[in-house]
Parts: C-alpha cells; sequence; structure tokens
C-alpha cells in the first residue's frame, strides 16, 4: 500500500494503542511477530522491534498465519500476526482457515480503513472491503477496536477465547482512525489475572480415573497432537513411567516425549500400536480428539474390545467430551495441569503394563525391517529414480538429534508415516486440513519462535515433495536473511503423486492423468542458490546422508534436490490401504 497521509500526532504523554497492543502480548509471554507492514502496522513493527521481538516479514500473508500457527505449537503460547486491509486479508484467509481446522491459537491482527471512510455511501473505495464478514465463520472470535479504552479488552477476549476449550484463531481489526490514539499507562495484566489458566480437573473424577488405572492390565495412553503444542511432554513422560505402560501416537502426534521414545508407537502405522491397542483393557486419551484418523476410537482396531475397555478423557474443551464415543472418566482441565494431578493421585509406579517389553522390542524390530526393506529397492543408481522409501529413511538416518522436523507433502508425507528412522521431540504439520505447502512458512516460523524464546539456535529438517514445496517458495529468502539452519530435503518426481495415484486406481494404467504432471526442467538446487543458499543435486540413496550432514556443518539455507521414481510415489505408498480407512464415509 503506498498511501503516506497517516496522521503523525504528538504524544499526549499516553500509551498509544499500538504500544498497548504490544504490551498485551508480552504479558502472555509473546515476543514473535510475523506479518508485512502497511501504514497501519509502521508504528507497531518499529516499536516491536526497538523491544526486543523478533520481526518477520514474510512473501505472502498467508505464510504470515502459517508462521504464528508454528510459533504457537512451538512455544505453547498464543501467537501474532497481521495482515494489511483488504487484500492483505483476502491473501491471509487460507492461512486462518487452516489455523481453525488445525487448533492453533493465533490472533490476527487486520488493518482497515477509518470508519468514516468505512461508513460512507460510496463506490470506487481503494483497497477496501468489509472485512469482518469475510473471516468471521473461520475464526473463533472475532471484533474491532473502535476506540482506544477498548484495547485491552478486546485483545483479551481474543486471546482468552483462542486458547480456551478447543484452541483457535481470533480475528481483531485496527481502523486506522484509533492508531495513534493514547490510553492511561497502565501495568499490564498476567494471563492468570484475566483468564483461567492451568485449570486442574475435579478431584472425585481424578480418583475415578486412578481407580481404573490401577485396576487395568493391559492400560495404553493414547496421545494427541494437544500435548506438543501445551508444551506438556514432561508431565506426559512422568505418567507414562507411572503407568509402565505403551504410549500410542495419534496421527499428528508423531513428536516423541524425550525419554519415553522406546515406548512410544504411531497408531496404524507401527505394527506394535495395532497390537497395543487390540489388546487394552483401559486407553487414557490425552490431547486428542479422537477424530477420524483414530477411528473415532470405536472401529476398526478398537472394535473388538470395544464391550469392556474402559476410557479415561484428558480433554480442556468440555463440550467435546462423548462427542466422537462414550467416556467413562473424563478429566476436563488443561492438560499442564491434569497430567500432573493424576500422576501425584496414582503414587508409586504401577507395576510394569503386560506385553510392554513385546512391543517395544516388536516396534524397534519393524523399524529396523523396514530399513532393510527400504534398501532393496531403487537407490537411483541405475535409470530408475530413488524410491521414496529410500529417500525418507535415508533422509531421517541423517536428522539432527536436537533439531525440529517440519513434514509437508502428499504421498511422501505416508512414506514418512511408516519408514521415518528418526524419533524427534518437535515435530510440525499439517495434520487436520490437509493443507499442503505450509511446509517453508512452518520451518521459518517454528525456527524463529522456538530461537526467539528459548535464546538457542536449533537446526531444522523441512522433508517434501516439489508440487507442496512450490507453494511458498518465496519463504526460502527469510531462512536465508534470518540465517536459519535449514535442510529443505526435496522429493522430485515432477507431478502430484496422490493425484496420479487416484487416476490409476480409478481408469488403471494408460490414462491421460490430465491436470497431474509438471515441467521436468525445473531445479530446486538451483532455486536453493537464487535466493542466496546453498544447493544440492543428489540422485543416489548413499549421498543424501552425507550431502545432509555436510549442510548442516556449512550452516545456513540448503535445498536438496532428490529424484524420486514417480511410478513407485505413485502407486507403492506404504499401509496406504489403511490411511483410505480414515474416509470411510458414512460408516463411523
Amino acid at each position: 500500500m503506498s498511501y503516506d497521509d497517516q496522521p503523525q500526532a504528538e504524544s499526549k504523554g499516553g500509551t498509544p494503542v499500538y504500544k498497548r497492543i504490544l504490551e498485551l502480548f508480552e504479558a502472555e509471554g509473546v515476543n514473535t511477530l510475523f506479518g508485512i507492514p502497511d501504514p497501519n502496522f509502521v508504528h507497531l513493527f518499529l516499536e516491536a522491534e526497538k523491544r526486543g521481538w523478533t520481526v518477520v516479514s514474510p512473501h505472502h500473508e498467508a505464510s504470515a498465519v502459517h508462521m504464528a500457527a508454528a510459533a504457537a505449537r512451538i512455544t505453547g503460547k498464543p501467537a501474532l500476526c497481521i495482515a494489511t486491509l483488504g487484500p492483505g486479508l483476502a491473501n491471509a484467509m487460507p492461512g486462518i482457515q487452516c489455523a481453525k481446522v488445525e487448533n492453533d491459537p493465533v490472533i490476527i491482527l487486520g488493518g482497515q480503513r477509518a470508519r468514516v471512510t468505512e461508513r460512507r455511501v460510496r463506490r470506487g473505495r481503494i483497497q477496501f472491503v468489509r472485512q469482518e464478514p469475510m473471516i468471521e465463520d473461520s475464526v473463533k472470535f472475532s471484533s474491532s477496536i473502535e476506540y482506544a479504552d477498548q484495547t485491552d479488552e478486546i485483545v483479551r477476549e481474543a486471546i482468552r477465547v483462542a486458547m480456551s476449550g478447543t484452541p483457535g484463531p481470533a480475528y481483531i481489526e485496527y481502523p486506522s482512525h484509533v492508531l495513534l490514539e493514547e490510553l492511561e499507562p497502565e501495568a499490564a495484566l498476567p494471563p492468570a489475572r484475566y483468564r483461567l489458566t492451568d485449570a486442574g480437573a475435579d478431584g472425585d473424577r481424578i480418583a475415578e480415573a486412578v481407580k481404573l488405572i490401577k485396576a487395568a492390565k493391559h492400560p495404553i495412553l493414547l496421545v494427541g497432537h494437544a500435548v506438543h503444542t501445551t508444551k506438556s511432554g514432561e508431565k506426559l513422560k512422568e505418567l507414562a513411567l507411572k503407568m509402565n505402560c505403551p504410549v500410542i501416537q495419534t496421527s499428528g502426534g508423531t513428536a516423541y516425549i524425550e525419554g519415553i521414545e522406546d515406548r512410544t508407537f504411531q497408531y496404524v502405522f507401527s505394527d506394535a500400536s495395532i497390537d497395543a491397542v487390540e489388546e487394552s483393557d483401559l486407553v487414557v486419551a490425552v490431547g486428542t480428539e479422537l477424530g477420524e484418523p483414530l477411528h473415532y476410537g470405536r472401529w476398526r482396531h478398537w472394535y473388538a474390545g470395544e464391550a469392556t475397555r474402559k476410557w479415561i478423557y484428558i480433554q480442556q474443551d468440555a463440550t467435546a467430551i462423548g462427542v466422537n464415543r462414550p467416556i467413562d472418566v473424563p478429566l476436563v482441565g488443561d492438560l499442564r495441569a491434569v497430567l500432573p494431578q493424576l500422576s501425584r493421585a496414582i503414587g508409586d509406579a504401577l507395576p510394569e503394563a503386560a506385553s510392554l517389553r513385546r512391543f517395544m522390542k516388536d516396534g524397534q524390530a519393524e523399524l529396523d525391517e523396514l530399513a532393510v526393506e527400504a534398501g532393496e529397492k531403487t537407490d537411483g543408481s541405475g535409470n530408475v529414480a530413488m524410491n521414496t522409501a529410500q529417500f525418507v529413511v535415508e533422509a531421517t538416518k541423517a536428522f539432527p538429534k536436537d533439531g525440529i522436523l517440519i513434514r509437508d507433502g502428499g504421498a511422501t508425507v505416508i512414506y514418512q508415516w511408516t519408514y521415518s528412522q528418526s524419533k524427534p521431540h518437535d515435530v510440525i504439520w499439517n495434520q487436520n486440513y490437509g493443507h499442503i505447502g505450509t511446509g517453508l512458512p512452518y520451518a521459518t516460523g517454528a525456527m524463529l519462535a522456538d530461537e526467539a524464546a528459548t535464546g538457542k539456535k536449533r537446526p531444522g529438517m523441512l522433508l517434501t515433495s516439489d508440487s507442496s514445496f512450490l507453494f511458498h517458495v518465496g519463504e526460502l529468502e527469510v531462512a536465508v536473511r534470518k540465517n536459519l539452519t535449514l535442510v529443505c530435503v526435496v522429493g522430485v518426481d515432477f507431478q502430484w503423486g496422490l493425484e496420479v495415484g487416484v487416476y490409476k486406481r480409478t481408469f488403471g494404467q494408460g490414462t491421460a492423468e490430465t491436470g497431474t504432471h509438471w515441467s521436468d526442467k525445473v531445479r530446486f538446487d538451483k532455486i536453493g542458490e537464487g535466493f542466496g543458499g546453498h544447493g544440492e543435486y543428489v540422485r543416489e540413496a548413499k549421498d543424501l546422508g552425507p550431502a545432509i550432514k555436510a549442510a548442516y556443518e556449512r550452516g545456513g539455507l540448503t535445498v536438496i534436490h532428490v529424484p524420486i521414481d514417480p511410478k513407485a510415489n505413485s502407486e507403492e505408498m506404504p499401509k496406504y490401504e489403511k490411511f483410505r480407512t480414515w474416509y470411510a464415509e458414512g460408516t463411523q
């Protein structure tokens, strides 16, 4: 936006609205800001940088929301991003809708024309659309700061709603007539003074849960993504060691908790997980929606034991209790409070659950067997490109132990679920909405927010495929600008792999596969170099690990172009028949 006629009023000694907004977020422990500033936001951006915030301008407003979503997940706090009026908010909409489905507590601050302009009966207004009606169905809360003295209550309500129940995004409109309005200076309230935080569960329900846990012979912990986004891993670990049982991840919960990696298994994509589920007589479900990827906890692998299996459900959103399946003991509260409550009530560690050692042995054996099986597939040394299984095995073997893993793509993500050889403690990906293309903004947002929160620079790996990588390829520049040690390992088959597979399953071999193939002239390593990073072209599996190791030793951005077999990537997706059961329309 090129207009520059914003009022430049002299301060009367109060706190300007833009400064107060930052103070309110600082009280929540937030110190990152994402978005492309226009005249509505230049004061806010300049002040944020002066205050030591990490301020990041991406190359698309949707990326700003994705970055903020990743920041919320990696820090366990609400996140702030902005979008300019009109087209800026329109560009942000895919990210906002994604944040809604992914349960990300992102606060979107949207610029707008002054109300005196907006409410005129006129035609042909520049860069203008009524934004709240466009956005309100995609957020949990929507409001506008019309007067300076509304700032505190509106920002607090946005955060309160975004963080309560099932988390999600909130929208605050920021019209230009309040930009330089001032408030009386006062200290910002800490979160616990204006909203419910760390709410514990009812004591009687805790006692009922402990009784069930102590009576169970084959208990399991079913761990959802919220355990990671609330930073409750250590508290979950304590409970897992007290219960002495297997830990089953939901599809979205593929980040491992440090110290219990060997007893943690991915639902469906680990055979040990299926055995543990089918044998279980008690499930303690933690921070999961019990959705389609879990067969609602009722069908397929759950079905045989449904009549006798007991369920304890730890969930912040009381309205979620009993929706997808009946629950025996609901524990309603914040995971950060309820998990320690339950651990304390259990007391001493319980005897080791039956079959735990067998599951641990079988789980590791399966990973080892998968690595051997992948090694028998094409490795790129002949006339056929590398099999995606080899691509995943070699890339994940080289994943740095302290790194952040970001996943993106369609078919390649399905391969990752099965063949991944690493057990990262932080995984960022789009698990509910299936919104491909989020990888690069997720990577930059998570890495920058993590550094801002901890003061430590951690390496990141984006394991992705070509079609998804191209969505927001411009955000490579952010990685270079911010000097992130990010290695993007891109599997390249010049097609939409899942969609090619749909054509083949629908019409058989030889169909035209219209709309699923694109130019084979693209070189992603060269794109990385063009953005100021480093590029590598790796054809053979034996060279992938060394290339990744060298990239981390070198630091900065590296994009590794890896040709993968288009036939295998569209036809041989591992355990695809299990993935398809998530979409059993009308039968669940």
